[in-house]
């Protein structure tokens, strides 16, 4: 009877221990799974749509005075690394400045800025620059378009911005970034800064930015090599968005 009740207990002890094992095991594993990341809570439906397009240029342009600094008088910045707004879908930056206010986009300078706008503000804004000439102005100083440091990287970024590399799962660029470099709610390259094009081909790359809904530019930055994303960088940076064929 003795020996029956210490095998009793002893396979109800060993029973318990087990299980306190498997529930370790679930825990470590349900910790070691990421939690899904929201790269942006901005939804296109037509409410947003709508609230996006309905800004005060005017009121734009006097809120528009702090961004001057950085990125120029008229939208065109004096610095490569930071980018030109001049002409840029409303769109297209208004989702970026909901993301940079909702952190999904960070930047110690963007995020403070953004945060204090708005989103009447934000509309207002993205009218302004959306409706700022792009032509060339004698008394500006803009940096694009930049002189290309590799003529030869042109023929590289020909290729992918046209026919992408199907072999690698990349697709052209035009077909996001229209075949003159522009399309309605995509990033407008047709005017920006090479460096700025560089960095952030870099960010979304190795992950630092990661507000592109469903990943795309994350999993084809990550797909190209260093040279290709100088070359497509250069291509843009010089104003050859224009004519993508072009690789002279």
């Amino acid at each position: 009877m003795t020996c029956n009740s210490r095998s009793f207990f002893s396979g109800k002890f060993l029973r318990f221990i087990l299980a306190g094992v498997a529930a370790s095991s679930l825990l470590v594993v349900a910790n070691d799974t990421p939690p899904d990341r929201i790269p942006s809570y901005v939804e296109w439906t037509q409410h947003t749509i709508a609230a996006a397009s309905s800004g005060d240029a005017f009121r734009g342009m006097l809120l528009a005075k702090r961004c001057e600094h950085c990125h120029g008088s008229e939208g065109f910045s004096p610095v490569a690394s930071t980018p030109n707004l001049a002409g840029l879908d409303k769109l297209a930056i208004w989702k970026q400045l909901e993301d940079f206010r909702a952190r999904k986009r960070i930047s110690p300078v963007m995020g403070p800025i953004a945060e204090s706008l708005t989103v009447h503000d934000v509309a207002d804004v993205v009218a302004y620059y959306g409706a700022l000439p792009v032509f060339s102005d004698p008394q500006d100083n803009r940096s694009f378009p930049q002189m290309r440091s590799n003529p030869d990287h042109a023929s590289v970024a020909s290729r992918l911005i046209s026919f992408g590399d199907g072999s690698r799962g990349i697709p052209p660029c035009q077909a996001c970034h229209g075949p003159v470099a522009y399309r309605p709610g995509a990033a407008s390259l047709m005017n920006q800064n090479s460096e700025y094009v560089l960095n952030q081909l870099e960010a979304f790359a190795n992950g630092s930015r990661a507000n592109d809904i469903n990943m795309p530019m994350r999993t084809i930055s990550a797909l190209l090599a260093d040279n290709e994303r100088h070359a497509l960088a250069e291509f843009y940076g010089s104003g050859m968005g224009l004519d993508p064929n072009s690789s002279k």
